[in-house]
């Protein structure tokens, strides 16, 4: 059998319920790759081996069929975990311990899956950077890993764990999927469950997953979910190439990456056009923020009243900015995103899935900024199914890949589409 830290969790949750490994041993081989990289990379919040080897014997005890069973898995620190501290990000909550799990945490358990630690989260997952560097970056370099779901990207890009759980407000699993060069994937708006989760603006937030191939993040979200993604081996997905309003904030890797991807989807036999969005849509980006900020700032209403002063200067200025919605501009925000999700409808009735871009291009350098979400912001808006597809590195050596999109509630559509592009881009993830 290979390194047991290279396996997929399709294949680590095969091989622990066929007795080849023991939970005892998958917990001990990535806590070794925990130990070797996590010094460097700081993407973890909270970790206790002897908790993790805990767990791991009472799981080989119990032995109960389960679909995640023994497979480790990062959880972002936004999430209530009730045998580990939650800060969400944020000193407000340094040494919180919430009583209960998170609905998705504790569905991870229910499906024996092995909860290995709490992944860096930005504060209250916005804009103030943790600690987390990119494992991607040349040695003596730092660049971001992206946020706000910083700690899971680095952790599943490090082999440190094969999947982790992330949020999206805006763009928090494509954009550091597309920084470390792991899949990001972001279900449909309420596919997962919120509850547990420390809220930022719930229309938007989605609970999604952070992993090294689409299988393995269909394979988790479905089990989660209750509902198996299936598609037919297909290479006839109608694909429409979309550009999005912000093009000209595509650098040349982003650009080569979209490229890439068409040609990548057209020789394995796809039918790939271009694809106009209507013009209003140019006002969907800053719809999302309009959005985004008036949620944020009702939902941060308690601490706005007891710990102002632990804000960051970021988040701060983010909630300032926010007292500008007024109740007409809110409204014309959220009638544009009903207009657009009426004629994003009819446009899946001509293609299968979209392809766009997933960043600017490569994770910028430094630390002390996570990205823009900007080619994220209007797909969150919608509500709509995306799958951040690795293709490749740009001129710095640094990761660039697109992004797949589907209409909503039919992810199978969009997690087919990005796993013949997967599949197209790297022959490794083929299997028999």
């Amino acid at each position: 059998m290979r390194d047991i830290a290279t396996l997929s969790a399709r294949e680590l949750a095969a091989a622990v319920a066929r007795r080849e490994l023991t939970v005892q041993a998958v917990a001990r081989a990535f806590l070794e790759r925990i130990a070797a990289a996590e010094p460097q990379l700081q993407a973890l919040q909270h970790l206790d081996p002897q908790q993790v080897l805990a767990s791991a014997s009472e799981l080989d005890r119990l032995a109960l069929p389960a679909p995640l069973l023994g497979v480790p898995v990062g959880v972002k620190d936004l999430m209530d975990t009730a045998d580990m501290p939650t800060s969400y990000g944020s000193p407000i909550y340094a040494g919180h311990r919430p009583r209960v799990d998170a609905a998705c945490v504790a569905a991870c358990r229910e499906a024996g899956a092995l909860i290995m630690g709490k992944t860096v989260s930005t504060e209250f997952a916005t804009f103030q950077p943790g600690p987390t560097r990119n494992p991607k970056a040349p040695a003596g370099q730092a660049r971001t890993p992206g946020g706000s779901s910083s700690g899971s990207a680095a952790a599943v890009a490090a082999g440190m764990v094969p999947l982790a759980l992330g949020t999206q407000t805006a763009g928090s699993i494509v954009r550091p999927a597309a920084y470390c060069g792991v899949v990001g994937y972001k279900p449909t708006h309420g596919l997962l469950p919120l509850a547990g989760i420390k809220p930022l603006a719930p229309s938007l937030d989605t609970v999604g997953v952070l992993a090294r191939s689409v299988d393995d993040a269909a394979f988790f979200v479905g089990t989660l979910a209750g509902s198996q993604f299936q598609w037919l081996p297909s290479s006839s997905f109608r694909v429409g190439l979309c550009q999005t309003p912000h093009w000209d904030r595509a650098s040349d890797d982003a650009r080569r990456a979209h490229a890439d991807a068409a040609r990548l989807l057209a020789q394995a036999g796809a039918k790939v056009l271009d694809v106009e969005l209507p013009a209003s849509w140019n006002g969907l980006t800053q719809a999302q923020i309009d959005i985004m900020g008036h949620e944020a700032l009702a939902a941060f209403a308690p601490e706005r009243r007891t710990h102002p002063d632990l804000f960051s200067p970021a988040f701060s200025a983010f909630l300032t900015l926010a007292r500008a919605v007024d109740g007409a501009r809110l409204a014309a925000a959220y009638r544009l995103a009903d207009r657009a999700l009426g004629e994003l409808d009819a446009l899946f009735k001509s293609v299968d899935v979209l392809v766009a871009p997933s960043a600017q291009g490569e994770a910028p350098a430094g630390l002390g900024a996570t990205g823009d979400p900007i080619f994220n912001r209007m797909w969150t808006l919608l509500g709509v199914p995306c799958v951040h597809v690795p293709l490749g590195v740009g001129a710095q050596g640094m990761p660039v890949g697109v992004t797949v999109i589907g209409p909503r509630w039919l992810d199978a559509q969009a997690l087919g589409a990005a796993d013949l592009l997967q599949r197209s881009a790297r022959p490794e993830f083929t299997q028999d």
